[in-house]
């Protein structure tokens, strides 16, 4: 049983739960604690979730099918960090924005509760990031999922923005991590930084948690504050050893020539360095004063894996 079920119990008796990415790895952890939590799940997407029933949807082509259900969550998006370029753009529009657009026509009246990114905000200072901080997504998922939002949050949708999710089955923050290995040690550019992270579990809770919200964006995370080089070094069993940044961009630089000449996704992009050598963290206040409080934290997640 995840944490959200443990919290909430049986709170979604009686409700009919869409879940839109219920095959990827946050939805599937979604749809799992709405089932425990009393929901029946309907699982929308190309492929089948881990819970309820399946019903077809490809983001890019046709509106989803609501009919019968009570409450959506939305996890459905284009993810990655291609390079750059139109075609990758136009490829994470079509699922980010006009995917979002087809899903709030059919949603109709129905409660919302989009799952956006700390990706959609512009480079911070040092202070917590909140809620009102501007937008300005340096990628082409930060910028179509700023823009969906905007979609989500006109027509009244509550919108969670968490930040490096991770947790079992992750496919893609402590994979990228494991990248950095090289000679028995995690080659980082230097210095250390803070950041914060979230929790699968953390982010389910909130989802499930959220339909009684009000309207708005919220930030998710969970409650400590990280530092990087900890965090990298126990997820990844080795010491750090800081590389000066200008050679890190560099080689970054050449990482994003290589990719754009094979169509494949960069081994380092630019985008990496600046999320390993910028300092990140969430303000969750606001998420908080609505009952929600994150229970996992990363040495949980270390505790637990085999």
């Amino acid at each position: 049983m995840t944490p959200a079920a443990h919290h909430r119990g049986r709170a979604l008796n009686g409700l009919r739960v869409a879940v839109t990415g219920a095959s990827g790895f946050c939805g599937g952890v979604v749809a799992r604690a709405a089932a425990a939590a009393g929901a029946t799940v309907v699982c929308l997407g190309r492929r089948p979730g881990p819970a309820g029933e399946h019903r077809y949807w490809d983001a890019t082509r046709t509106p989803p099918d609501l009919t019968g259900t009570d409450l959506v969550l939305h996890l459905a998006a284009a993810v990655g960090d291609p390079p750059p370029g139109r075609a990758a753009e136009a490829a994470f529009h079509a699922v980010n924005v006009e995917g979002t657009a087809r899903l709030l026509e059919s949603a109709g009246t129905r409660t919302v509760v989009w799952v956006s990114s700390a990706s959609v905000y512009a480079p911070a200072g040092p202070e917590p990031v909140r809620e009102d901080h501007p937008l300005g997504g340096l990628t082409a998922y930060g910028r179509t999922k700023a823009a969906g939002e905007r979609l989500a949050l006109t027509a009244g949708a509550v919108v969670l923005r968490p930040r490096a999710v991770y947790g079992p089955g992750d496919p893609h923050l402590l994979p990228r991590l494991s990248r950095a290995v090289r000679g028995g040690r995690a080659l980082l550019p230097g210095p250390d930084i803070p950041l914060s992270l979230t929790a699968v579990e953390n982010l389910a809770d909130a989802c499930l948690a959220a339909r009684g919200w009000e309207p708005g964006a919220y930030n998710i995370a969970d409650e400590p504050v990280y530092r990087r080089d900890a965090v990298i070094s126990a997820a990844c069993g080795v010491p750090v050893q800081h590389l000066p940044i200008p050679a890190v961009r560099a080689a970054a630089a050449v990482s994003v020539l290589a990719a754009r000449l094979t169509r494949r996704e960069a081994t380092l992009s630019r985008y990496a360095v600046e999320q390993l050598t910028t300092a990140v963290v969430l303000n969750t206040e606001k998420a908080r004063s609505q009952g929600w409080t994150p229970t996992r934290t990363f040495t949980d997640y270390l505790s637990t894996r085999p």
